[in-house]
């Protein structure tokens, strides 16, 4: 356990920030700074393409099978299921910050570890465009992987923070919705509860160096924009109902105010058959993985995220995808 690298990037988070309330688009900045000082791996390439009615960012391996030449650079991507299967990747910000580019560090480092392809995808983001839009975003673009010949069982969803609640929230409207549910799931830190009454919420307050309940409120007001959070596609940990559902694989760090987000999720799952795996990191805050070639624990835990997935997805198959 790396208890000095633990300590520097707890005292590096704290670092004095601007007292009151931050526009929007000073939080968006914030958040960008942040998040390009992670490292992003070598062995990877992108281009931009569109998934559904939305832009995404193409992650692969260096190595892989290049597409069509002379495909169009906002194209979809090609037809069939990929040999090495799909991650399908949301980004976190707390609905209302990042992109593609803020969580390439995340997504790159999955991709360079499986082997597999990702396609992170640029929802849209509150208060310009407040729930349900995520979750639409989220399912149109599962729907076009679907649509496009890819196998689910050769799909995972994948996450960070607010995209590691995409992953159940959009897994939820695809089932819905009567689509075959993706491979697996893997959220990083997820934000699962929009009522904000987990006890982790109290009891992790002064440990979080991230996060105020004031704070999360003043972002989870835009994404609600007055609707009741007490709904499955705001807060799954608390009101859904996961029959159906793949393996889901929870990381969580015992320093974040949102750990119980991810153990109540998990005891949601199992009551309803679920595979789920509750893997909680003690003394790191929230996305600790982000912190990859930093901390140790960062690269344990994506270590065990790429196993995870290369265990659960079937890869190198070429059967259509379900239709119902």
């Amino acid at each position: 356990m790396s208890r000095q690298q633990r300590a520097e990037i707890d005292a590096m988070v704290r670092r004095p920030r601007p007292e009151g309330p931050r526009s929007v688009e000073e939080l968006r900045a914030g958040f960008r700074a942040l998040m390009a000082g992670m490292i992003v791996p070598a062995g990877i390439r992108t281009r931009a393409t569109t998934l559904g009615d939305r832009s995404a960012v193409l992650v692969e391996p260096v190595g892989a099978p290049e597409e069509p030449v002379g495909a169009p650079e906002a194209d979809t991507p090609g037809t069939g299921t990929p040999a090495g299967g799909t991650i399908l990747y949301f980004h976190g910000g707390s609905y209302v910050a990042g992109s593609p580019e803020t969580a390439m560090s995340l997504t790159g480092n999955l991709v360079v570890r499986t082997g597999f392809r990702a396609l992170s995808l640029d929802y849209r983001l509150a208060p310009e465009h407040p729930f349900p839009a995520a979750v639409e975003d989220g399912l149109n673009a599962y729907r076009a992987l679907l649509d496009d010949g890819e196998d689910p069982a050769a799909i995972a969803f994948a996450g960070d923070s607010a995209g590691g609640g995409l992953t159940v929230t959009t897994c939820l409207a695809a089932r819905d919705a009567g689509l075959p549910v993706p491979a697996a799931i893997v959220a990083l830190s997820p934000g699962l509860d929009l009522t904000r009454t987990g006890r982790s919420m109290d009891d992790r307050a002064d440990l979080d160096p991230f996060f105020t309940r004031e704070g999360m409120e003043r972002t989870g007001a835009m994404y609600l924009a007055g609707q009741d959070p007490r709904r499955p596609a705001l807060s799954p940990a608390v009101y859904a109902d996961l029959t159906g559902f793949p393996p889901l694989l929870l990381q969580a760090g015992g320093n974040e105010m949102l750990l119980d987000d991810s153990t109540r999720l998990a005891a949601r799952a199992r009551e309803a058959g679920v595979d789920v795996v509750l893997d909680v990191t003690a003394d790191v805050p929230h996305v600790f993985q982000a912190f990859v070639g930093v901390l140790d624990e960062a690269d344990q835990a994506l270590e065990r995220a790429a196993l995870f997935l290369r265990q659960h997805l079937r890869t190198g198959s070429t059967a259509p995808a379900p239709t119902s």
